[in-house]
């Protein structure tokens, strides 16, 4: 199956990238390397999910909120690829940040939404190296923000 097919299958709708809430962009190449800001959890229905893992949010619901922010950062790559996925050879780097409190440690198990999403959609080529920490606070009060790294032909 094709990237989009997974895509489509998966039941997955692309959205156009966010626009920056900053002064920053949402993403930068330098040679076949494409840095993607961080993007910042949102529910299904799309507003920003807010809370503290340990505290509020329940480690199943960070999982929920990072794939949701793996889908957001295909639209963001898409984007970044002059509108085909097909150009990415390579999930290269994720990195996860957890809001969540002192005494929270499944800042991993959180990240894996996303994870393990890019794995379904681009195969071999999704798995990637990766940093999940866990934070004091994210802007916004989000619960998750993610960023990533990705190779492209």
């Amino acid at each position: 199956m094709t990237v989009y097919e997974k895509i489509k299958a998966l039941n997955i709708t692309l959205a156009a990238p966010a626009t920056p809430a900053a002064a920053y962009v949402m993403h930068v190449q330098t040679g076949n390397l494409v840095f993607l800001s961080g993007h910042l959890s949102k529910n299904d229905a799309g507003a920003l999910w807010v809370g503290q893992l340990g505290k509020n949010v329940t480690t199943e619901e960070g999982r929920a909120a990072a794939r949701n922010i793996a889908i957001d950062l295909m639209g963001t790559l898409q984007q970044a690829c002059g509108g085909d996925l097909t150009r990415v050879k390579r999930i290269v780097k994720v990195m996860s940040l957890v809001n969540s409190t002192p005494d929270f440690t499944e800042q991993h198990l959180v990240t894996n939404g996303a994870s393990e999403l890019l794995g379904e959609v681009f195969g071999d080529a999704g798995k990637h190296a990766r940093s999940a920490f866990g934070v004091a606070q994210l802007p916004l009060g989000a619960c998750v923000e993610i960023e990533l790294i990705a190779e492209i032909a």
